[in-house]
């Protein structure tokens, strides 16, 4: 049973090879949400394009679902692997974040309730200046390096060795960072030919070196140039926060094309704020601080005392957003940051 299940998800790797270049299979079937979802985006477009927010930075991740008791091969996995990203024009930042629960304890692992999300408890995410720097990396050698397509032995060797440790294929997600704030590295992690130098024995999952916030939201595209404002008005204080590292707001690229990426359904978000903190105790030091209650608190008018105070704005998601958290492993960073 369980070669037969290597076998079939071998074969699933195979045709949906994360972040390579082309149209989708036409054996790929778009969920009914995900094609109202894009048809709807389509004929807005052009009414809203001109005033959506423009993109700061493009950044993409990649979602993994990791096997019980799989993680430190999974994180092994990556250590070991060759890639030389921190020398590529245009980069900016990768971490490798897998899910945690703000009930556990710093470094205690995978999120338990993590294996009930169809979006895994893993995800690489990189951050790129520009979506012309993303793409040459996809199409490039160091590509294929580091994915194993330098032969076709290393490349069915990664594809067995991902199924030895995943739950079904990577799901990637490409999107356009929006609002972007981020601080210059006191000192930037080291590298060797553009990849970290981390010794992993594949018992024990890495060391955490940071820690994000993530809230999503489920926006539908009539709404999208109003919550991209109401952002864009907020009052942020995140530099003065010790231990800040980088925000983004992140806006799912709907249109983004390759082998392995599949049309967006409602049941994913549409954006996602993401904030990296140094540890998490500098994200509970800022949750539990004035610059969180200055960011949240709805602006007060001066209306005179005797009138009533104005209802707060209506929500701009079709449900309530979703708060997930990560700490992050294998983290290179540009020497200006994020």
């Amino acid at each position: 049973m369980m070669k037969q299940s290597i076998l079939l998800l071998i074969a699933t790797l195979l045709s949906t090879t994360a972040f390579q270049t082309g149209s989708i299979s036409s054996r790929s079937r778009a969920t009914a949400n995900g094609a109202l979802f894009s048809a709807v985006a389509d004929e807005q477009e052009t009414a809203v394009k001109s005033d959506l927010l423009k993109r700061d930075r493009y950044v993409a991740t990649n979602r993994f679902t990791v096997r019980p008791g799989r993680a430190a091969k999974f994180e092994k996995r990556w250590a070991d692997r060759s890639s030389r990203l921190a020398e590529l024009e245009g980069f900016k930042y990768f971490q490798l974040m897998r899910r945690v629960g703000l009930e556990n304890e710093v470094n205690s692992g995978i999120d338990p309730f993590a294996s009930t999300d169809p979006f895994g408890n893993y995800v690489s995410f990189t951050i790129w200046d520009e979506k012309k720097h993303f793409n040459a990396w996809r199409g490039g050698e160091a590509f294929k390096e580091a994915h194993g397509g330098t032969s076709l032995f290393a490349f069915v060797t990664t594809m067995v060795s991902s199924a030895m440790v995943l739950t079904g294929a990577p799901k990637p997600a490409f999107y356009d960072g929006l609002l972007q704030q981020s601080t210059i590295p006191e000192q930037v992690p080291e590298t060797v030919n553009g990849w970290r130098s981390v010794e992993a024995d594949g018992k024990n999952i890495l060391p955490a070196e940071a820690f994000i916030a993530c809230n999503q939201f489920f926006v539908p595209p009539s709404n999208a140039v109003a919550f991209e404002q109401r952002w864009a008005n907020r009052t942020s204080k995140l530099k003065e926060c010790d231990g800040f590292v980088s925000f983004s707001m992140l806006r799912r690229d709907v249109k983004a094309k390759g082998h392995g990426i599949s049309p967006m359904g409602e049941e994913e978000p549409t954006y996602v704020s993401t904030t990296i903190w140094k540890d998490r105790q500098a994200f509970e030091n800022w949750k539990n601080g004035n610059a969180f209650k200055e960011a949240h608190a709805e602006k007060k008018g001066d209306e005179p005392k005797e009138q009533k105070p104005q209802q707060p704005p209506a929500p701009l998601w079709s449900k309530p957003p979703v708060p997930v958290f990560y700490e992050s492993t294998l983290v290179i960073s540009s020497p200006d940051g994020a």
